[in-house]
């Protein structure tokens, strides 16, 4: 994913301008479609799965404490 979004967003000329673009359209973005579709949970632990070249969101099952 790391390796993913750092492809995405390189661009000497400009610094990380370019990556902090990137990281809000890839990752905030569809995060927040995401939750708001009820897709997603807002209280639940997230993570981020790159799947054919798309960031895919899944809830994580925590073990019960």
């Amino acid at each position: 994913m790391l390796d993913h979004l750092g492809e995405a967003g390189f661009d000497p000329q400009f610094g990380a301008r370019p990556l902090k673009r990137v990281l809000q359209r890839v990752i905030l973005n569809e995060l927040s479609k995401d939750i708001l579709s009820g897709r997603v949970s807002k209280d639940a632990v997230v993570e981020a799965v790159l799947e054919d070249g798309a960031v895919k969101f899944e809830n994580v099952e925590m073990p019960a404490v």
